[in-house]
């Protein structure tokens, strides 16, 4: 690859964003470290922009063919990054047991080695449903959980307290077990692909997300 390809995939809009997100999780840890009413709502803002700015990326790379070798490392390493990013601080508020972020963290580390050996072999592991589920729901439930305190929330007709810290711990927990499920599901997938390898690639759907 030449430098002038090289330089035009890092400077390509999708891959833009995508180290725009990395860029931003110094801010992210500074916001999150103080804890207070007011630097959590604003750090539980840059999760969702970088959830956000997730999904567009992916979009315009596939909507505009700028999909690169570049992108297809950054993109995961960016998700990766700052998901652990918040599990720590998280864990350092006392918001989440740290048995859970213990676990959803090994998960990942672990999906991903096994990714890497399904790649080596030959084989296109494809995001199933379990995946997709515990993507969205980790996602709901971390930014509810750096949001934390009780607010009022008001819709006109009706009115009343609602306690992010409580929804954001449940729904955390229930991401795990879709975590969980779709890692068993990807490794029965796995295996059973492997006895029965033939030359080429095959896609296994092994319930395993992003």
């Amino acid at each position: 690859m030449s430098n002038s390809t090289l330089s035009r995939e890092f400077l390509n809009l999708p891959n833009l964003l995508t180290m725009g997100r990395i860029a931003i999780i110094p801010l992210f840890i500074l916001l999150a470290f103080h804890g207070d009413p007011l630097s959590s709502f604003w750090s539980a803002v840059i999760y969702a922009i970088a959830a956000f700015t997730d999904l567009l990326d992916g979009w315009l790379a596939r909507r505009k063919g700028l999909v690169t070798v570049i992108g297809k490392f950054l993109d995961p390493l960016a998700d990766k990054l700052i998901v652990m990013t918040a599990l720590v601080m998280l864990v350092r508020l006392g918001r989440v047991a740290s048995v859970l972020a213990i676990v959803l963290l090994a998960r990942e580390l672990i999906v991903t080695g096994l990714r890497s050996i399904a790649a080596s072999e030959g084989l296109v592991i494809a995001a199933g449903q379990g995946g997709k589920w515990k993507t969205a729901l980790q996602l709901v439930a971390i930014i509810s959980l750096l949001l934390h305190y009780t607010y009022e929330l008001d819709f006109g007709f009706i009115s009343f307290p609602a306690s992010f810290n409580r929804v954001g711990t449940w729904l955390l927990w229930l991401s795990m077990a879709f975590s969980i499920w779709s890692a068993i599901g990807y490794f029965a997938s796995f295996i059973k692909a492997l006895g029965k390898k033939e030359p080429g690639k095959k896609v296994l759907e092994g319930g395993v997300g992003s």
